[in-house]
């Protein structure tokens, strides 16, 4: 699934908010459930409350109607929405980057390029959207151009930007903002010669440089040149300057010399005007592998990046892609890499927090891994805190204890341990909740199925499972009656089958477990030829009834792993 730009834009602010440091996403299972989600939001906040800012809870898939009523009720924030890791260009970019205003002079934008040793700087309107990029090969050929002595160029500019560019004193200064393509001449020759040039190119917008000849000036003015500059400090007679107020001619007095100031003004063009809008820019939410070869036609090998409404966050570069990414991850509630979200192997992992069977996760370095047998892995977050010493925000006990009753059927589910019970009544205790009142709640808040579609149900908890050649998926829903789910019983046979399909699985299943009985009926999806190894009691074509079964993890799966070793064999 591809990000909207919108959502990768808050994405990306998350990114470099941590003011240079690494984000470490905490992050569940893919279709995650509410312990799943819970967990994600609980560890970001301790991790924060023990002073690492950079944590940030995520999740890889869309909530169910009973985490998001948590959330809602709690007000605790929904952990951010990462569909997939797959490397993209806000993973590897540098930190947000200066920009330079199109009507910037160029020697000013230079200075800045130079000042921060910067190979490249975007350009950007008043609203700070990506026009162009300026890098040296793009305003080199034309300046030596402007400079060459064998040639007369015409130089865009404006009278604003050449006093900037000289930090001359004005005089007398017409239209300063407007732009206009002027020829530079040097007043250096004799009069006669002068005012022979002037006379050629009386047409031009001319910008007339001279030292304190007033002879040269004189001509200039009465020419109705565009622009004199007055080079060396030297003044103006109070006689030409009426002069040249009436002939609407521009005056600055330049402090360098004559040289210097003809140098100089050719780098008062506009920005703008040099930069290179030939260079796109790219979305901080686009892969590594789709810029990768626009990086390579890039003459500066750097490209800018911007956020969905265009304006600039970032410069990415050829060698930024050689560097680690600055995300790292931790993983809660699951450790199977069939399970986590895609593109987990191109970051570092930190750490696990699980109370699953070990899958086949691996790593080439140490890390913290917390796994035990308890019913929920809230129950372990809520603990990490009492461990830490760390007080338990009232929001977050909330959330926890929702996320044990959840996980554990209102701790009546086999995966129970005593742990649980006594950190749900330590929640409890917290936050004033009654136990059973709320998880009846939270129970109610996840069964009603009215008005949403088989796929969205199925999603909503599937796990996926790989078990040698075969893989197959188990989905989950706890209901507080199964009449609505049988009524609908051939739409929801038709998802698992398309599943199946699409997955080439060996067969999908949904475990739909009625807490008011504590058993549960299967609805399954098969290759025919493993239909003959299902030994469970048939209630209907496709469904069966599992009585007294309620957990997934601890009841369901490990009949399920026997009877595919057996279909293997």
């Amino acid at each position: 699934m591809d990000f909207s730009v919108v959502q990768f834009d808050k994405t990306v602010n998350i990114l470099h908010n941590a003011f240079m440091k690494k984000t470490v996403y905490v992050i569940g299972h893919k279709n995650p459930d509410t312990d799943s989600g819970v967990s994600a939001a609980a560890y970001a906040r301790l991790k924060k409350l023990m002073g690492f800012d950079n944590f940030v809870a995520a999740r890889a898939g869309h909530f169910s109607p009973q985490t998001e009523y948590i959330f809602t009720r709690f007000k605790v924030p929904v952990p951010e929405y990462v569909p997939d890791l797959i490397p993209k260009t806000a993973y590897y970019m540098r930190d947000r980057c200066d920009t330079v205003d199109y009507h910037t002079p160029l020697w000013e934008a230079i200075g800045k390029m130079d000042a921060k040793s910067y190979k490249v700087l975007p350009v950007v309107d008043g609203e700070g959207k990506y026009q162009s990029l300026l890098h040296y090969n793009a305003f080199a050929q034309d300046v030596l151009k402007i400079l060459n002595p064998e040639k007369k160029s015409a130089i865009t500019t404006g009278v604003d930007l050449v006093r900037s560019t000289l930090n001359a004193q004005p005089i007398i200064v017409k239209n300063g903002s407007e732009l206009f393509k002027g020829t530079v001449l040097v007043g250096a020759a004799k009069i006669e010669t002068f005012r022979s040039v002037l006379q050629e190119h009386k047409s031009e917008n001319l910008v007339v440089i001279a030292s304190n000849r007033e002879d040269i000036q004189e001509s200039s003015i009465e020419a109705g040149i565009k622009l004199l500059v007055i080079t060396s400090g030297n003044v103006l007679k109070k006689e030409l300057r009426d002069k040249a107020e009436k002939k609407g001619v521009s005056v600055l007095i330049s402090p360098y010399d004559t040289s210097s100031t003809a140098m100089l003004i050719a780098y008062s063009t506009p920005v703008s005007v040099m930069a290179d809008a030939t260079v796109k820019p790219v979305l901080a939410s686009d892969s590594v592998a789709k810029i990768r070869p626009q990086l390579q036609e890039s003459v500066s090998r750097c490209l800018t990046v911007v956020d969905g409404a265009n304006k600039v966050i970032g410069i990415i570069s050829e060698s930024d892609l050689l560097h680690d990414p600055n995300v790292e991850v931790v993983l809660v509630d699951h450790n199977e890499m069939v399970q986590a979200v895609e593109g987990l192997e191109h970051y570092k992992l930190l750490e696990v927090i699980d109370h699953h069977k070990l899958g086949n996760l691996a790593t080439a370095y140490p890390i913290t891994f917390i796994n035990k047998p308890v019913g929920a892995t809230s129950t372990l977050v809520a603990n990490l805190y009492r461990e830490n010493r760390i007080s338990i925000p009232l929001d977050i006990a909330g959330i926890l204890l929702c996320g044990i009753l959840s996980d554990t059927l209102i701790l009546q589910s086999t995966t129970t341990t005593d742990v649980d019970r006594e950190t749900a009544e330590y929640l409890s205790n917290i936050t004033n909740l009654d136990i059973q009142k709320l998880g009846e709640e939270l129970i109610a808040a996840g069964s009603h199925i009215g008005g949403r579609s088989a796929s969205e149900v199925i999603k909503q908890d599937m796990k996926e499972y790989t078990q040698g050649k075969e893989n197959y998926t188990v989905s989950q829903i706890e209901v507080d009656n199964t009449t609505e789910i049988l009524k609908r019983k051939s739409e929801f046979l038709s998802e698992l089958d398309i599943e199946r399909r699409s997955r080439k699985a060996l067969f999908c299943a949904l475990l739909v477990t009625d807490i008011t009985q504590l058993s549960s009926i299967l609805l399954f999806e098969s290759d025919p030829r493993f239909l003959q190894y299902m030994n469970f009691p048939k209630k209907e074509d496709n469904v069966y009834y599992l009585k007294d079964i309620v957990s997934r993890k601890k009841q369901l799966i490990p009949v399920i792993t026997e009877l595919v070793e057996q279909f293997a064999r």
